[in-house]
């Protein structure tokens, strides 16, 4: 009788289990994504002068379409491709500009993009979500119903009618990821507000005389903190990835910015004679995402009560 296997066995299913226990270690002990933030995405973006071995920006023809350094020169003559050169480790895009110093200084463009939007988008929606969740009547309802509006818009078509109107621009994408983001902060706030105005220890205060924007600041605040920080952790990942959408569509920072995601569009013709091109910033996009995806994941079980000890 023929022996069964057993799909532990199967190669493909043992390589997707060794994937998946890799992931969920990597929820579990944050040194990872954290290693891959810190390589990829922050100390690229706060030293990029000193690490990146090129000018972003200015490139040589005499130098355009270097493969990556450990290619191999091939063929002959006139169909002769070129070999990878130390100089550029990473290859050399279709203007001869270096691809690793402009995954550098593209991780510091998407980093301060995240960074300001999620900031104001944060400061935007916590104090409207704040405000909605402890008055509610008609202040409840105006906002709620601009929290409607924004998540019904389509970020992409809202994206490029700004963009003809305002043009690309580093302030064209901080308005359409502000206009959309805040919208989930409120949302999230006002539903947590909700539930805390109701607890003993608010309503001991109101006694004693305290103030509304005193409850609002002192009490009520300090108890959606935990689930702001992880909000804003896990949009680092996505606000990353609509920045590089947008600057893909022609909609986002315009040329010759170092952004990923034109750098992406500059390499999608070449991808099968130059696939270097659009393939490392993509790899970076790729692992800033994931990582801070799992960085959020761990803490908000960290965070949470109801989840630590899971």
């Amino acid at each position: 009788m023929a022996n069964l296997a057993v799909p532990g066995s199967i190669p493909g299913v043992r390589r997707a289990g060794g994937v998946w226990r890799a992931l969920g270690t990597a929820r579990r002990y944050p040194i990872f994504p954290v290693a891959i933030l810190l390589f990829v995405l922050v100390l690229p973006a706060i030293f990029a002068n000193w690490i990146a071995p090129h000018d972003p920006v200015q490139g040589s023809l005499s130098e355009r379409l270097v493969p990556p350094f450990w290619v191999q020169a091939e063929g002959e003559g006139i169909y002769a491709t070129p070999g990878g050169s130390t100089k550029f480790i990473l290859g050399t895009d279709k203007q001869g500009r270096d691809i690793l110093t402009r995954i550098v200084y593209g991780a510091r463009i998407s980093l301060t993009v995240a960074a300001i939007s999620i900031f104001l988008a944060g400061l935007i929606g916590t104090t409207l979500g704040l405000i909605a969740g402890y008055f509610g009547g008609n202040i409840d309802h105006i906002v709620m119903r601009a929290v409607d509006i924004c998540l019904s818009m389509p970020a992409i078509l809202f994206a490029l009618v700004l963009a003809v109107v305002l043009g690309p621009s580093f302030q064209t994408v901080i308005i359409v990821i502000v206009s959309i983001f805040w919208s989930r902060y409120a949302r999230l706030v006002r539903g947590e507000t909700l539930g805390i105005k109701a607890q003993d220890f608010v309503a001991r205060a109101r006694v004693s005389g305290a103030s509304n924007l005193r409850i609002i600041t002192r009490h009520v605040f300090p108890n959606v903190v935990n689930t702001i920080i992880v909000l804003a952790t896990l949009e680092v990942g996505q606000v990353i990835l609509l920045e590089s959408t947008l600057s893909f569509l022609g909609a986002g920072l315009p040329r010759p910015t170092p952004a990923w995601g034109l750098m992406i569009a500059n390499g999608r013709e070449l991808l099968v004679t130059a696939w270097w091109v659009a393939a490392w910033p993509g790899v970076a996009i790729l692992l800033s995402v994931l990582s801070m995806n799992l960085l959020g994941d761990w803490l908000r079980d960290r965070l949470d009560p109801k989840l630590r000890n899971v």
